[in-house]
Formats: structure tokens, sequence, C-alpha cells
């Protein structure tokens, strides 16, 4: 039987507000068009829009409303930044600068920092040899210093958690947090298997707010597994990398003679 994978952000998203549990940790998400980017940047003054299709962040703009700015308008997409007076005005160069196809708009999180730039997490959970969900690896991600994804391939900084998290929480809080974050990355792929019961892997990027609240940013079916050989601990590669060859990912390379 072959490995499931879904494409569409808006599908999986579904899936995850069908579960009450989950439902607390999913951005507020919408269908992309003028009036949803009006009343969400009137709501929470930063949001994203992202395509419904999409890898490594795509295409991702981040949209600002600032009341106390001259030009209270912004969005930013990979380096490049805009500013406007109205709404209006940023509304048509954003039609210009997004790719053409169908987006989402999401409700930003304002994330924590390390030396100044936003992280993000990535959780891998998989299921075992015993046809159990786990949580077989966490790792974090450091925005590049000039853009608002941080996504590997857009130049993000693979880091260990421990080492993101220190100064914001204790040795005991972090321990903490990170079991949460485990128990939270087995939630989403039982939530997401009922939907599409083919499913074997997921890779969960998780916002951490300044409240330690994590968000459920996004959820990949064909997640990157080599970015886990980054870590010092190569423990947690070998571990996924070997889940994978079990439900059939990989295929174990016959040494020759």
């Amino acid at each position: 039987m072959s490995i499931q994978r879904v494409r569409s952000k808006r599908a999986k998203t579904d899936a995850l507000l069908a579960d009450p549990t989950l439902r607390e940790h999913v951005p507020d998400t919408r269908a992309f068009q003028r009036s949803t980017v009006e009343q969400m940047l009137d709501q929470y003054e930063m949001i994203y829009v992202k395509p419904v299709n999409g890898t490594f962040g795509n295409g991702v703009i981040r949209v600002e409303k600032s009341n106390e700015a001259s030009q209270p308008y912004l969005f930013q997409s990979g380096e490049a930044k805009y500013a406007f007076v109205s709404f209006d005005q940023m509304f048509r160069k954003l039609l210009d600068v997004k790719k053409p196809k169908p987006y989402l708009a999401q409700q930003g999180i304002d994330l924590l920092k390390y030396a100044g730039r936003r992280f993000d997490l990535r959780i891998m959970v998989q299921k075992n040899p015993k046809g159990r969900w786990e949580s077989t690896g966490m790792i974090g991600r450091l925005a590049h210093p000039r853009k608002i994804v941080t996504n590997y391939h857009a130049g993000g900084t693979p880091m260990s958690v421990p080492t993101l998290l220190k100064r914001h929480l204790t040795t005991e809080q972090r321990k903490a947090c990170e079991a949460r974050l485990s128990k939270l990355g087995v939630e989403t792929a039982e939530a997401l298997a009922k939907r599409f019961p083919r499913i074997k892997e997921i890779g969960i990027d998780i916002a951490i707010d300044l409240r330690i609240k994590p968000w459920i940013l996004e959820v990949n079916t064909l997640p990157d597994p080599f970015l886990f050989k980054k870590l010092p601990d190569r423990s947690v590669f070998r571990r996924i990398y070997s889940y994978a060859v079990a439900y059939g990912r990989f295929r174990v390379r016959k040494r020759k003679a």
C-alpha cells in the first residue's frame, strides 16, 4: 500500500479543526480574498498569505498593519519590503507580487526569537514498526536575518531545540514543553489519519508564541528527514530513517560484495 501524500493546506487544516483538542492550536486560516485580508489585518495586525499548495516557504508573504506609521500597510516577500498609505494601494501590489495560484490568509503569530531572529520548530511524527504514531524528532529552524520564513531551503539555520529555548525557559520548563510538543505531534497525526488513513509520516511546523503557547502553522506529509542530520545527536536521524525504511519510504541499499 502506497504512502498517502496530501498537498492541500486547506484540507489538512480542516482535518485539524475537526478535532476539538487541536482546534485551539490552529491559527485562524481563511481563503485569500480582499475582504478577508482587510478583516484579518484589522483583527490581528499581522497575517501571512501563502499558497494552498506549496513547499519550502515559496510564495509566502507577511502582511502587516501599523496604525501609528505614516505608511500603515506593509508586506514582505522574500527580502523585498513594501509600504503603503492605503489598504487599496497595498492590496493591488500584493496581487501583483503573489503567485498566480490559490492562496490562504493565516493569522500571524509573534514567534519567539533567538539572537534577534525568529524561529519555529519542526516535529517529525512517524508510524513506528509496531504501527503506532510516535514523535521521533524535533529541531529548531532559525529564520534568515532578512527573510520571513524559517525553511532551511530558504536560508534558515537548523538548530537544537534546547539551544533555542534556553533563553526563554528553565531546564525543567523546557523539558515539559518538549514533552507537550511530542504529545501534540502524536495527536496531530492521529487527527489527520482519520481523514487520510494511508499517511505514515508528517512534519509539523510549530510556532511558539510569547506566552509559550504552541501553534500548528503547517503540516507536511512529505517531510524532509535529512534535516535531522544537522542535529548533534545522530541517533535521532538514525531512528527517523529506520522507521521510514520500515514503512517503505526508503529502500535499504545492499552493499556490494
